[in-house]
C-alpha cells in the first residue's frame, strides 16, 4: 500500500527544541482530520462574492451550508474504514465543518499517518511532536486535507498587556495614567446607542484560563450594568479553569467577557474553551461557527502566534473555516498581536501574527487613545517598545493580497519585491496601549488591560 504526503503537513520542531526520546506508545489522545468539501468551486465563488461585498450573494443558514458544502458521506465513511483498520475510534464527525476527530494511542497514530512521534524538550517545557510530514493511503489521498493534533505544542499566546493601577481607582472616571471603562471607549468611537446587542450572540475563543461568575458580578455592578448572559462550551475537553493569575490566560478571558459585555450588555456571550494546540484552536473556531444552538454572529479571537510557528496545513485549515464564516455571515475579529512587527521572534525580521493574517478575518491592531467626554483628543499607533509592547502588523508570508486590498503599496524591511503582493495586516485599529487601556476585574484584582 502506497503512502501519500499530505500537502503542507511538514512540521519542524520548535526552535531550540531537542528530541529526548520516543513518545509513550500507550499514550492516548485525539487528532482532528479536515476533509475536502462538496461543491468546492461554488463555495469559493460564494465566499468571493461575500468578501467583496456583492449584495446579490446572500448568507446561508448553517443547515443549508452543511447540505451544500459539507463533506460527502462517502468521504467520511472512507475515513471511518481507515480508522477501524488502525484501531482508532471516531470521537466526533461534523460534515458541515468538514472534520472528523479520531482517538487512539501513539503507536496507532504512528502507523496510521507514517510518523514517528517523539517527546521534545524546549525552554518552555515539553511537548509531543514529530519531524517531517504526514501520510495517508491512496484511498484517502485528496480526501484528507490536514491532520492536526499529533503535535501538541502550545500554538498561540493570549494578546494582552497589563499595567498595575496607581492609587485608588474611580470607576466612573479615567485614572491618572489614563484608563477607561469600555463604554467610554465605545462612546469615543461613536458606537451606536440602541439595543446593546439584543438578539445577538458573541463567541469568544479561549485557549486556557477561565472566569469566575462572582468576579463578573463585581465588575458589572461597579459599572452600574446588569451582568450579561455568559455561557461556556467545552471543546476537546477544554474547560473554564481559572488559574488565579491575573497576568496569565485568565486576564484574556476576563478582559474579553468584560469589554464585550459592557459594550453590548444585551448580547449573549458564549465562551468556547479549547486546548492550546492547532487541533484545539481549530475545533474551537469550528464549534462556534457551526453552533446551531447559540448561533454566534460574531467570533472574537485574541490568541495567535507568528506565522513562522505554523505549518502550511494549519494555514489552509484555519482559512477554510474563516471562508465558511464569510458564507454564513459570521464576522471574525482577530487581534494582530502585541509584540510589534517582530511578533516576539528574535531573528531581526518582521513577522505577522496568525490567524490575524488570514484574508477572511478582520485583523485588529492597537492604538494609544486620549479621549474625554466622548471626544477623541489624540490617537496614535501603540508602540511602547520592547518592554511596553506594540501593535502587531506587517505583511503575510503565506497569504496573497486579497482583492479588497488591491492598490496597497506594501513594503517590508525583510526585503523582496516592492510593492509586495501579499496580505497586509491590520485592517482596523483601536485602543490597545496599556497606558490608555481598560479597567477590568480579575479575581477581585483590578488591573488595566488591552486586547
Amino acid at each position: 500500500m502506497s503512502k501519500n504526503l499530505i500537502t503542507g503537513s511538514e512540521h519542524a520542531p520548535l526552535p531550540g527544541a531537542q528530541a529526548i526520546g520516543k513518545a509513550n506508545p500507550a499514550e492516548r489522545f485525539e487528532v482532528t482530520l479536515t476533509l475536502r468539501r462538496r461543491n468546492q468551486d461554488k463555495h469559493a465563488e460564494h465566499v468571493k462574492n461575500q468578501t467583496v461585498g456583492d449584495k446579490s450573494s446572500s448568507h446561508i443558514s448553517r443547515e443549508k451550508f452543511a447540505a451544500e458544502y459539507g463533506t460527502e458521506p462517502a468521504d467520511i465513511s472512507a475515513v471511518k474504514t481507515f480508522a477501524a483498520k488502525h484501531g482508532l475510534s471516531v470521537v466526533h464527525e461534523h460534515a458541515g465543518a468538514g472534520t472528523v476527530i479520531l482517538s487512539g494511542m501513539v503507536a496507532q497514530f504512528n502507523a496510521a499517518f507514517g510518523v514517528d512521534l517523539q517527546q521534545y524538550e524546549y525552554d518552555g517545557g515539553t511537548y509531543r511532536g514529530h519531524a517531517g510530514g504526514k501520510y495517508v493511503p491512496d484511498e484517502l489521498h485528496g480526501v484528507v486535507q490536514s491532520v492536526l493534533g499529533l503535535d501538541n505544542r502550545p500554538i498561540a499566546k493570549p494578546h494582552f498587556r497589563s499595567r498595575k493601577p496607581h492609587g485608588n481607582i474611580n470607576w466612573h472616571a479615567a485614572d491618572a495614567a489614563t484608563s477607561y471603562n469600555p463604554p467610554a471607549v465605545a462612546q469615543a468611537y461613536n458606537y451606536p446607542d440602541g439595543n446593546g446587542g439584543e438578539g445577538q450572540c458573541i463567541a469568544l475563543i479561549e485557549l486556557g484560563g477561565g472566569y469566575r461568575t462572582a468576579d463578573l458580578r463585581t465588575y458589572f455592578s461597579n459599572l452600574g450594568l446588569n451582568k450579561p448572559k455568559v455561557t461556556t462550551v467545552s471543546v476537546d475537553h477544554g474547560r473554564n479553569a481559572p488559574t488565579g493569575d491575573p497576568d496569565g490566560p485568565d486576564g484574556e478571558v476576563m478582559l474579553d467577557i468584560e469589554v464585550a459585555g459592557s459594550v453590548a450588555p444585551n448580547a449573549h456571550i458564549v465562551v468556547y474553551f479549547a486546548p492550546n494546540t492547532n487541533a484545539g484552536f481549530l475545533d474551537g473556531i469550528n464549534t462556534a461557527l457551526h453552533d446551531t444552538v447559540n448561533k454566534p454572529s460574531v467570533i472574537s479571537i485574541s490568541w495567535g502566534g507568528p506565522e513562522s510557528s505554523w505549518d502550511q496545513q494549519s494555514f489552509t485549515a484555519f482559512d477554510s473555516a474563516f471562508q465558511d464564516a464569510a458564507a454564513l455571515g459570521v464576522t471574525v475579529f482577530v487581534a494582530s498581536g502585541d509584540n510589534g512587527s517582530g511578533d516576539g521572534v528574535s531573528d531581526g525580521q518582521n513577522h505577522v501574527d496568525f490567524p490575524a493574517s488570514s484574508p477572511h478575518v478582520t485583523a485588529c491592531g492597537g492604538t494609544n487613545l486620549q479621549a474625554s467626554g466622548g471626544t477623541i483628543s489624540a490617537e496614535t499607533v501603540w508602540n511602547d517598545g520592547a518592554q511596553g509592547g506594540a501593535s502587531g502588523g506587517g505583511v503575510s508570508t503565506f497569504f496573497v493580497l486579497p482583492a479588497w486590498q488591491n492598490g496597497l503599496q506594501l513594503t517590508s524591511v525583510n526585503g523582496g519585491a516592492s510593492p509586495l503582493t501579499n496580505r497586509g495586516v491590520p485592517d482596523v485599529a483601536g485602543d490597545a496601549d496599556p497606558e490608555s487601556g481598560y479597567k477590568v476585574v480579575i479575581m477581585f484584582v483590578l488591573t488595566v488591560k488591552t486586547p
